[in-house]
Parts: C-alpha cells; structure tokens; sequence
C-alpha cells in the first residue's frame, strides 16, 4: 500500500462519515460533498425509495423528519477496494442505525434500529471521492 492509497482511502472514510453526519444532522445539502450529481441511491430495503441522488436528497428531507432528531448512524469497519485505474472503489460500511419515533400507542417515544452494510461504488472527480452508486443492504432491524 503506498502514500496516495492511504490517502485516497482516508478521503472515502471522510466521505462517509460526512454522509452520516448530513442524515443524523438535517443538513441535506451537505449531503453534496458526499455524492456525485448523478448518483443512483436505493434505500429500498428499508423501505425507503431508489432513484437518482436530487430525488433521494428531497425524499430524505421530507421522510426523515419522522423520526427525533436523535439520529446517530454508528459505521464500523470500512472495506475499500480499488479497481484498475485506482479512480474508482467499490467500498463497503458496516452500520448500525438507531433512531427514536414517537410511539402512538403510549405517546411517547420508541426507539428503532437498523444494521447493514452501506455498498457504495466511488469515483476520483475533481472535487475529491464522491459516491456514484449506493445501495442500503439491511441485514437486520428492531423495533418495528
């Protein structure tokens, strides 16, 4: 492994960790410096919709609202793989989701989780790693 994959492979973990801060955050329009402006994303797994990133990022500021503002997304190991020219990585992140919705049976709150693996495909462009392609691979929920 040389300098400018450790290099390359620190800016993917930066991304993502920018894409988890922007979900947990409300901040949709940082969402920007983490994906490409075509990007296809698909959170269908967990309900959730998959289309292009301009029609995921409106759904994502409408649908999530739903839930308290205590979003803490947890991502653990990161599995970053090069193709040939090095531009490019398919890239793999476990996570573990925890959320709070307001529960109507008791009027209060619940919490919900969810755990998977983020599978991004990333792309080398001039403004720095930004997703091309994510697809939410859920493995296992809680709550409800």
């Amino acid at each position: 492994m040389d300098l400018q994959e450790l290099i390359d492979r620190a800016e993917i973990t930066d991304a993502i960790t920018r894409y988890t801060l922007a979900v947990d955050d409300g901040d949709f329009d940082a969402l920007d410096t983490v994906f490409t402006p075509d990007a296809h994303i698909d959170y269908t797994e967990s309900g959730g919709v998959a289309d292009s990133y301009p029609v995921v990022k409106a759904w994502l500021a409408e649908a999530l609202p739903g839930f308290s503002k205590h979003r803490v997304h947890l991502v653990g190991q990161v599995a970053v793989d090069f193709a040939g020219t090095r531009d490019e990585a398919d890239v793999t992140a476990y996570f573990h989701n925890p959320m709070r919705i307001a529960d109507g049976a008791t009027g209060g709150e619940r919490v919900v989780e969810v755990g998977g693996r983020y599978r991004h495909t990333f792309v080398r462009t001039t403004d720095g790693w930004r997703s091309r392609r994510l697809h939410e691979q859920v493995v296992w929920t809680r709550g409800f």
